[in-house]
Protein backbone atom coordinates (compact mmCIF):
# COMPACT_ATOMS: atom_id res chain seq x y z
CA UNK A 1 0.00 0.00 0.00
CA UNK A 2 2.88 2.30 0.94
CA UNK A 3 5.47 2.63 -1.68
CA UNK A 4 9.01 2.63 -0.13
CA UNK A 5 10.26 5.24 -2.50
CA UNK A 6 7.30 7.60 -1.15
CA UNK A 7 8.20 6.87 2.33
CA UNK A 8 11.22 7.73 2.16
CA UNK A 9 10.73 11.36 1.12
CA UNK A 10 8.91 11.90 4.28
CA UNK A 11 9.82 14.50 6.44
CA UNK A 12 10.02 13.79 10.13
CA UNK A 13 6.47 15.09 10.70
CA UNK A 14 5.33 13.30 7.58
CA UNK A 15 6.85 10.20 9.23
CA UNK A 16 4.46 10.60 12.34
CA UNK A 17 1.75 10.57 10.40
CA UNK A 18 3.03 7.47 8.23
CA UNK A 19 3.97 5.48 11.52
CA UNK A 20 0.79 6.38 13.04
CA UNK A 21 -1.35 5.48 10.38
CA UNK A 22 0.29 1.92 9.69
CA UNK A 23 0.01 0.86 13.44
CA UNK A 24 -3.81 1.79 13.39
CA UNK A 25 -5.46 1.22 9.90
CA UNK A 26 -8.79 0.40 11.42
CA UNK A 27 -9.29 3.19 13.24
CA UNK A 28 -7.79 5.72 11.08
CA UNK A 29 -10.56 5.55 8.71
CA UNK A 30 -12.92 6.63 11.31
CA UNK A 31 -10.85 9.67 12.57
CA UNK A 32 -11.43 13.26 10.75
CA UNK A 33 -8.43 15.02 10.01
CA UNK A 34 -8.14 16.82 12.81
CA UNK A 35 -8.28 13.53 14.96
CA UNK A 36 -5.28 12.33 13.02
CA UNK A 37 -3.27 15.31 13.44
CA UNK A 38 -3.87 15.46 16.77
CA UNK A 39 -3.18 11.48 17.16
CA UNK A 40 -0.20 11.95 15.38
CA UNK A 41 1.13 15.11 17.45
CA UNK A 42 0.86 17.30 14.14
CA UNK A 43 -0.83 19.67 12.17
CA UNK A 44 -3.52 19.28 9.77
CA UNK A 45 -1.71 21.00 6.89
CA UNK A 46 0.92 18.04 7.60
CA UNK A 47 -1.36 15.59 6.87
CA UNK A 48 -2.36 17.30 4.06
CA UNK A 49 1.12 17.29 2.82
CA UNK A 50 1.29 13.61 3.70
CA UNK A 51 -1.65 12.83 1.70
CA UNK A 52 -0.30 15.34 -1.24
CA UNK A 53 2.83 12.85 -1.17
CA UNK A 54 0.98 9.31 -1.39
CA UNK A 55 -0.85 10.93 -4.50
CA UNK A 56 -4.16 11.64 -2.98
CA UNK A 57 -6.38 14.70 -4.10
CA UNK A 58 -7.00 14.84 -0.10
CA UNK A 59 -7.33 13.29 3.26
CA UNK A 60 -11.38 11.87 2.42
CA UNK A 61 -9.68 10.47 -0.68
CA UNK A 62 -7.16 9.14 1.12
CA UNK A 63 -9.04 7.57 3.57
CA UNK A 64 -11.50 6.25 1.03
CA UNK A 65 -8.36 4.54 -0.27
CA UNK A 66 -7.34 3.40 2.84
CA UNK A 67 -11.18 1.31 3.66
CA UNK A 68 -11.36 -0.20 0.34
CA UNK A 69 -7.79 -1.69 1.12
CA UNK A 70 -9.03 -3.35 4.47
CA UNK A 71 -11.93 -4.40 2.90
CA UNK A 72 -10.18 -6.14 0.03
CA UNK A 73 -10.40 -10.30 0.53
CA UNK A 74 -6.24 -10.54 1.71
CA UNK A 75 -6.18 -14.27 0.82
CA UNK A 76 -3.38 -15.10 -1.27
CA UNK A 77 -4.53 -17.89 -4.17
CA UNK A 78 -0.63 -19.60 -4.40
CA UNK A 79 -0.26 -22.81 -6.58
CA UNK A 80 0.15 -26.18 -4.68
CA UNK A 81 0.66 -29.12 -4.91
CA UNK A 82 3.16 -30.36 -7.63
CA UNK A 83 1.51 -29.05 -10.93
CA UNK A 84 3.53 -26.12 -10.97
CA UNK A 85 6.70 -27.80 -10.44
CA UNK A 86 5.24 -30.72 -12.69
CA UNK A 87 4.61 -28.19 -15.55
CA UNK A 88 8.15 -26.54 -15.44
CA UNK A 89 9.77 -30.48 -16.30
CA UNK A 90 7.52 -30.96 -18.93
CA UNK A 91 8.73 -28.18 -20.15
CA UNK A 92 12.11 -28.76 -20.35
CA UNK A 93 11.90 -32.58 -21.16
CA UNK A 94 13.53 -32.22 -24.39
CA UNK A 95 16.77 -31.94 -26.72
CA UNK A 96 16.54 -28.05 -27.03
CA UNK A 97 17.09 -27.92 -23.10
CA UNK A 98 19.78 -30.14 -22.92
CA UNK A 99 22.03 -28.69 -25.58
CA UNK A 100 20.78 -25.03 -23.32
CA UNK A 101 22.66 -27.04 -20.65
CA UNK A 102 25.48 -27.76 -22.70
CA UNK A 103 26.11 -24.90 -24.35
CA UNK A 104 26.03 -23.31 -20.59
CA UNK A 105 28.43 -26.02 -18.80
CA UNK A 106 30.71 -24.42 -22.56
CA UNK A 107 31.05 -20.82 -21.51
CA UNK A 108 32.58 -22.55 -17.83
CA UNK A 109 34.26 -25.08 -18.11
CA UNK A 110 37.52 -23.38 -19.62
CA UNK A 111 37.12 -20.90 -16.53
CA UNK A 112 39.85 -21.02 -13.89
CA UNK A 113 36.61 -19.62 -10.77
CA UNK A 114 32.88 -19.25 -11.04
CA UNK A 115 31.66 -16.19 -9.10
CA UNK A 116 27.66 -16.58 -8.16
CA UNK A 117 25.79 -13.33 -7.69
CA UNK A 118 22.72 -12.63 -6.58
CA UNK A 119 20.64 -11.08 -3.91
CA UNK A 120 17.73 -12.37 -1.21
CA UNK A 121 17.01 -15.76 -2.23
CA UNK A 122 19.20 -15.53 -5.24
CA UNK A 123 21.61 -14.82 -2.99
CA UNK A 124 21.35 -17.62 -1.02
CA UNK A 125 21.11 -20.05 -3.97
CA UNK A 126 24.38 -18.58 -5.15
CA UNK A 127 25.79 -20.41 -1.95
CA UNK A 128 24.65 -23.13 -2.33
CA UNK A 129 25.91 -22.83 -6.13
CA UNK A 130 29.00 -22.14 -5.21
CA UNK A 131 29.44 -25.08 -2.95
CA UNK A 132 27.77 -27.85 -5.38
CA UNK A 133 30.74 -26.16 -8.32
CA UNK A 134 33.58 -26.65 -5.72
CA UNK A 135 32.32 -30.20 -5.09
CA UNK A 136 32.56 -30.89 -8.42
CA UNK A 137 36.25 -29.78 -8.79
CA UNK A 138 35.92 -26.31 -10.16
CA UNK A 139 36.57 -23.16 -7.79
CA UNK A 140 33.74 -21.14 -6.74
CA UNK A 141 32.79 -18.51 -4.28
CA UNK A 142 29.53 -16.31 -3.93
CA UNK A 143 28.52 -12.67 -3.79
CA UNK A 144 25.15 -12.39 -2.21
CA UNK A 145 25.98 -8.79 -1.15
CA UNK A 146 25.02 -6.28 -4.44
CA UNK A 147 27.08 -3.77 -3.00
CA UNK A 148 30.52 -5.39 -2.90
CA UNK A 149 33.71 -4.04 -4.10
CA UNK A 150 34.44 -5.95 -6.58
CA UNK A 151 38.12 -5.94 -7.90
CA UNK A 152 40.24 -6.24 -10.75
CA UNK A 153 41.58 -9.74 -9.68
CA UNK A 154 38.68 -11.12 -9.06
CA UNK A 155 37.76 -10.85 -13.13
CA UNK A 156 40.77 -13.10 -14.11
CA UNK A 157 39.71 -16.29 -15.99
CA UNK A 158 36.36 -15.82 -14.58
CA UNK A 159 32.77 -16.60 -15.17
CA UNK A 160 30.13 -14.88 -13.10
CA UNK A 161 26.92 -16.66 -12.25
CA UNK A 162 24.08 -14.15 -11.78
CA UNK A 163 20.69 -14.74 -10.51
CA UNK A 164 17.86 -12.78 -10.59
CA UNK A 165 13.84 -14.24 -10.59
CA UNK A 166 12.93 -11.07 -12.57
CA UNK A 167 16.03 -9.82 -14.42
CA UNK A 168 15.39 -6.53 -13.50
CA UNK A 169 16.73 -5.58 -9.67
CA UNK A 170 19.10 -2.44 -10.52
CA UNK A 171 21.90 -3.55 -8.10
CA UNK A 172 22.35 -6.86 -9.29
CA UNK A 173 22.14 -5.26 -12.89
CA UNK A 174 25.26 -2.83 -11.83
CA UNK A 175 26.99 -5.31 -10.35
CA UNK A 176 26.46 -7.76 -13.54
CA UNK A 177 28.01 -4.72 -15.70
CA UNK A 178 30.91 -3.77 -13.67
CA UNK A 179 32.06 -7.70 -14.52
CA UNK A 180 31.09 -6.87 -18.73
CA UNK A 181 32.84 -3.96 -18.23
CA UNK A 182 35.86 -5.60 -17.00
CA UNK A 183 35.48 -8.42 -20.02
CA UNK A 184 34.76 -11.51 -17.83
CA UNK A 185 31.59 -12.81 -18.64
CA UNK A 186 28.28 -13.34 -17.90
CA UNK A 187 25.89 -16.31 -17.44
CA UNK A 188 22.23 -14.96 -15.95
CA UNK A 189 19.77 -17.07 -15.12
CA UNK A 190 16.17 -15.59 -14.71
CA UNK A 191 12.50 -16.53 -15.17
CA UNK A 192 12.54 -13.77 -18.21
CA UNK A 193 14.94 -13.99 -21.21
CA UNK A 194 13.27 -10.39 -22.08
CA UNK A 195 14.52 -9.20 -19.23
CA UNK A 196 17.49 -6.55 -18.57
CA UNK A 197 19.88 -9.15 -17.27
CA UNK A 198 19.08 -11.40 -19.31
CA UNK A 199 19.58 -9.56 -22.81
CA UNK A 200 22.92 -7.81 -21.01
CA UNK A 201 24.55 -11.72 -20.43
CA UNK A 202 27.16 -13.23 -22.89
CA UNK A 203 24.72 -16.44 -22.23
CA UNK A 204 21.14 -16.82 -20.63
CA UNK A 205 18.82 -19.55 -19.09
CA UNK A 206 15.15 -18.61 -18.66
CA UNK A 207 13.27 -20.92 -16.77
CA UNK A 208 10.12 -19.56 -17.61
CA UNK A 209 7.24 -19.65 -14.29
CA UNK A 210 5.41 -17.53 -13.15
CA UNK A 211 6.26 -14.81 -10.82
CA UNK A 212 4.49 -14.48 -7.30
CA UNK A 213 4.73 -11.23 -5.07
CA UNK A 214 2.84 -10.65 -2.40
CA UNK A 215 2.24 -7.06 -1.40
CA UNK A 216 3.96 -6.36 -4.69
CA UNK A 217 7.73 -6.46 -3.18
CA UNK A 218 7.82 -9.90 -1.37
CA UNK A 219 8.89 -12.88 -4.24
CA UNK A 220 8.00 -16.23 -3.18
CA UNK A 221 8.19 -17.19 -6.87
CA UNK A 222 9.63 -20.92 -6.62
CA UNK A 223 13.01 -21.45 -6.82
CA UNK A 224 13.22 -25.22 -7.40
CA UNK A 225 14.14 -24.75 -11.45
CA UNK A 226 16.72 -22.73 -10.22
CA UNK A 227 18.35 -25.38 -8.43
CA UNK A 228 17.56 -27.74 -11.40
CA UNK A 229 19.72 -26.14 -13.73
CA UNK A 230 22.91 -25.22 -11.39
CA UNK A 231 23.16 -29.01 -10.85
CA UNK A 232 22.62 -29.91 -14.58
CA UNK A 233 24.94 -27.44 -15.11
CA UNK A 234 27.53 -29.04 -12.87
CA UNK A 235 26.79 -32.57 -13.32
CA UNK A 236 27.54 -31.69 -17.12
CA UNK A 237 30.74 -30.07 -16.19
CA UNK A 238 31.93 -33.19 -14.24
CA UNK A 239 32.76 -34.82 -17.95
CA UNK A 240 34.20 -31.72 -19.07
CA UNK A 241 36.63 -30.96 -16.83
CA UNK A 242 40.15 -32.50 -17.39
CA UNK A 243 40.88 -35.10 -15.19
Amino acid sequence: MFNHKTVSTFNSLESRVYNYVIKNLNTVIYMTIRELAVNSEVSTATVSRFCKKMDFEGYSEFKAYLKLYLEQDKKIHLPHGADEILSFFKSINNDDFDQLIDNAAEHIVAAERVIFVGAGSSGTLGKYGARFFSNIGKFSNHIDDPYYPVTTDMYKNAVAIVLSVSGETPEIIKLAKQFLIHHCKVISITSNNQSTLSKMADFNVSYHVSRLLIENEYDITTQVPVIYILESIGRKLVNKIPA
